[in-house]
């Protein structure tokens, strides 16, 4: 456009442009005669398309699609495909959960992905922007995505502190939480208490690890060791996003692709273990009558809903650096397909160790028990009439004891209780429901401590879960910081670097001894309520407020092709119903257990459920109320015009997008009315309108059904039903740096 015209004059001084679409018309650059619909020859039947993307709008993009599909599969796959999801599998019915999880990603799971993926391109805005500009008044749902995001970010990375805290330790031979630690007391070498009562591994997570205090109300200080962890995880973070895309992009394909190289190992080296075929088998052994119980439905909702990210603003912040014709159908299912293929892999490899494990302490069980039986049999208290004569002592096998257990039990009925005696059955052992820190800083650890060259794989382990943990933890900053710099003027180096040091003050409420306690509680009510309803709301604007049918044609026009009705119908009515079942079923489920957490008792050596005190129940309710009071506020703010409907904050390169599609509109009004319907035909002497179609594709949409406050849109679609002298004013237009 020439320097001196009048919209870029009125660009520059940022007062309100009133051209007419003709005016814009008139200086835009000479169109290629063979791509012009003004062309009746070769390209007269092709398409023209409706949205047009400058080359350089000033907003960061991918260097390759394998870069952007690597981010949001780093974003999505995270910790919780390797200790959230197996545990789901063996509680909630092992193979026969997977049914219910698979159906629920078909019918919530990738239709809600796309539908982030499709707004955050189409609009290309973060999570703040894209809510504003599909309903000002629904404009809070950006913002309590963006708290959403901070209150995860705190707890989150403090994960990844302690998984660096294990890696570092992981450089010794033998592992530091292979043995119990020996008191010396005197002459005397006595093996520590809290220790002896439970597990090496236990011991050091409790106690050597996080120094656990006995109650969330004692503080104890600061853990200087944890401390160091977080800062350092801070720093790690800050330097992959610092740059935005273009240092975290190159960061993900590292941290997307080697946990998948060190599944891959673990799950060969798991089958080669003792015990693993019991695991897996074990895991998927269905048992079907836990598909009618309402709970594990509940549960594996809310396990795709957050498998996903959706509702975080990360999927979107990625997506708004796509090309606006970039097929986000195709990522949306491939991105899915690759996490639930991920899941399925990480309950593999988690089960084939757990099975190794589960044998070794049977095992153990076996020879523990076996060993009272010989001291009750050398004093006379059981008669060696009782051992059936095959059985071997030295050699003892886990058949041999059931068989001489079953024995013993049915004589000594009456006093069998003070033999002490357990069954040792290994089905009791693989039973043991582990998840979350339990699973990867207790179990696996323990596990790992019997494999040959244990060092290695404890190394290979926990930088695994570092790159799991970074990668989401790049996808929940970049939801922080797109919608902020989208929508103020900030450095960005100096944003990122102020975000981090302001989360590590923050995150020091949880590397205090108390600060476990306060994981559990962020992890519990920071996010689940919260982001259901912000993700409900973002379901509810698209296909209730700005129209399913017009958001079926958007999609038409970035996409080229018309996305399957199946979508149409999901977006409506069925994902929403879901949604709201989940929340009532989320809601119910809060009610009805009592608000609490599990303390270490360190004289007992193990955990014990404790309802947490007046002042922490106050500070869960808070986290709740505080991501969602955005909502309400933005909501009222904007109904009575005390809040600017943020339209000012769109970016340049979509405002220009939206005068150049005006401008295309009014080339193709003109064409129909210079050449007519068919050849032959007389012009018509009014200019056709644009007709936005339902999905059948036969109705058009009226494109007065939305007020003009309504969405930001509503201006440059109905731009084809004016006149070409009807004066249109476009929006402001703002710098997008």
């Amino acid at each position: 456009m020439p320097k001196n015209s009048k919209v870029t004059q009125r660009e520059q001084s940022h007062e309100h442009v009133t051209e007419s679409v003709a005016d814009l018309l008139s200086h835009e650059e000479p169109l290629d005669y063979k791509s012009s619909s003004l062309n009746v020859g070769e390209a007269a039947g092709k398409k023209v398309p409706q949205i047009e993307v400058p080359e350089n709008d000033g907003r960061p993009a991918w260097n390759s699609k394998l870069q952007y599909i690597l981010a949001q599969v780093g974003f999505s796959v995270g910790l919780g495909n390797v200790w959230r999801f197996p545990y789901l599998c063996q509680k909630n019915g092992g193979g026969a959960y997977l049914v219910p999880y698979f159906i629920l990603l078909i019918i919530i799971g990738i239709p809600l992905f796309f539908l982030e993926l499709a707004v955050g391109q189409k609009i290309r805005r973060g999570s703040i922007g894209v809510w504003n500009y599909v309903c000002p008044r629904l404009g809070g749902i950006g913002v309590s995505s963006l708290m959403v995001c901070g209150f995860v970010g705190l707890y989150y990375n403090v994960i990844i502190g302690w998984s660096i805290f294990y890696f570092v330790q992981s450089f010794q031979n033998p592992l530091p939480w292979s043995d119990c630690p020996i008191r010396k007391n005197g002459t005397l070498a006595i093996v520590e208490p809290e220790c002896e009562k439970s597990s090496a591994t236990t011991y050091f997570w409790y106690r050597q690890t996080l120094n656990i205090t006995g109650t969330i109300s004692d503080s104890g200080g600061l853990n200087v060791k944890m401390t160091l962890s977080l800062l350092v995880a801070w720093i790690i973070v800050c330097l992959a996003v610092i740059k935005g895309i273009a240092s975290s992009g190159k960061v993900m394909y590292f941290s997307s692709l080697f946990p998948y190289v060190v599944l891959f190992c673990f799950l060969i080296r798991g089958l080669m273990l003792k015990g693993s075929v019991d695991g897996i088998a074990h895991m998927f052994t269905p048992k079907l009558e836990k598909m009618l119980e309402p709970q594990v439905w509940r549960e594996a909702a809310t396990q795709v809903f957050f498998a996903l990210g959706l509702g975080f603003g990360g999927v979107i912040a990625f997506s708004s650096y796509n090309k606006i014709d970039n097929n986000c159908h195709f990522d949306a299912v491939l991105v899915s397909f690759i996490n639930f293929f991920t899941s399925i892999l990480a309950t593999l490899v988690v089960f084939a160790v757990l099975g190794f494990k589960a044998n070794i302490m049977n095992e153990k069980c076996v020879v523990e028990n076996a060993e009272k039986i010989v001291g009750y049999l050398n004093s006379n208290v059981l008669s060696h009439d009782l051992i059936p004569p095959h059985v071997n002592f030295s050699q003892l096998s886990t058949s041999d004891y059931a068989e001489m257990y079953g024995i013993i039990k049915t004589v000594k009925e009456g006093s069998f209780s003070e033999l002490g005696l357990v069954p040792c059955v290994l089905e009791d052992e693989l039973n043991k429901a582990v998840q979350g820190t339990g699973l990867a800083f207790i179990a696996f650890t323990e596990a790992m401590t019997h494999f040959p060259a244990s060092p290695c794989w404890s190394v290979m382990f926990f930088f695994m879960l570092i790159n799991l943990g970074l990668g989401s933890m790049i996808g929940t900053m970049t939801g922080i910081t797109t919608p902020v710099l989208d929508t103020y003027k900030i450095q960005k180096e100096v944003l990122t670097v102020g975000c981090c040091i302001v989360a590590f003050f923050c995150g020091l409420l949880f590397v205090q001894r108390s600060g476990n306690y306060f994981v559990t509680m962020f992890d519990d009510y920071s996010a689940g309520l919260p982001l259901t309803v912000v993700v409900i709301l973002e379901n509810l604007s698209v296909a209730w407020v700005y129209g399913t049918k017009r958001f079926m044609q958007d999609l038409e026009d970035m996409l080229g092709f018309r996305p399957h009705s199946y979508y149409f119908y999901m977006w409506k009515y069925v994902s929403p119903l879901c949604l709201i079942v989940l929340i009532t079923a989320t809601v119910i489920e809060m009610a009805i257990s009592p608000p609490g957490y599990n303390v270490w008792v360190q004289e007992l050596a193990q955990e014990r459920f404790q309802s947490y005190p007046t002042w922490a129940l106050v500070m869960c309710f808070a986290l709740i109320i505080v991501a969602m009071l955005p909502l309400p506020i933005v909501f009222i703010a904007r109904h009575f015009n005390l809040l600017s409907d943020g339209s000012n904050k769109l970016s340049v390169s979509y405002r220009k997008t939206m005068m150049k599609d005006m401008s295309n509109l009014e080339e193709q009004d003109e064409t129909k009315s210079i050449l007519g319907a068919k050849p032959g035909e007389a012009p018509s002497s009014v200019a056709a309108k644009r007709a936005y179609l339902a999905p059948g594709g036969n109705r058009p949409l009226d494109p007065n059904s939305l007020s003009p406050s309504s969405c930001y849109g509503t201006g440059y679609q109905n731009a084809a039903a004016l006149s070409p002298t009807t004066p249109v004013t476009p929006i402001t237009p703002e710098s997008d740096s």
